[in-house]
């Protein structure tokens, strides 16, 4: 579906669960979540990409690298609700031993150069709580700037981050 130099992001299919459980299982993983994911969870999470892409023909995408073809993360365009406002939003969450190289930089430049592309959006964001300052880095690195922060009351400072056309 979409092509990065070393990566390839693809639909997700329930045989990408045990790639994606022992991303989103992960406690450090997921610290600036609510909870790491269990076995429901991470099968839910699938069937919602699936009939995302069924609806709005985009969702979190399975990120694979392309000389193994091995998944290796998700990344991809949701809608969310940011501080009462439903946005494009690119998300990302990527295995442990593969953060650090650059993989959730060209993943999130490449669905921000498809989402901008292919939807009808103006504007995209990415929000995260306010300590997760590595995914806040991935924001900035793919040309997102600050334009809020705001207290939620399940989890916490919430900072969001956004790119016009």
């Amino acid at each position: 579906m979409i092509e990065t130099e070393r990566l390839f992001l693809r639909e997700m299919t329930e045989e990408d669960f045990a790639a994606l459980y022992a991303i989103l299982s992960d406690s450090d993983i997921m610290r600036h979540y609510p909870y790491a994911f269990d076995e429901a969870r991470v099968h839910n999470w699938i069937s919602r990409n699936i009939e995302r892409y069924e609806v709005f023909g985009f969702g979190l995408w399975a990120v694979c690298l392309k000389e193994s073809g091995e998944m290796i993360g998700d990344c991809g365009l949701t809608m969310q609700n940011i501080n009462g406002f439903i946005r494009p939003e690119i998300g990302y969450h990527f295995r442990a031993d593969r953060q650090h190289k650059g993989y959730a930089t060209e993943a999130a430049a490449a669905v921000r150069d498809w989402a901008f592309e292919n939807t009808p959006f103006f504007s995209l964001f990415s929000y995260m709580h306010e300590a997760n300052t590595p995914s806040a880095r991935v924001a900035q690195r793919i040309g997102m700037s600050l334009v809020e922060t705001y207290a939620d009351k399940e989890e916490g400072n919430i900072t969001v981050y956004s790119l016009h056309k």
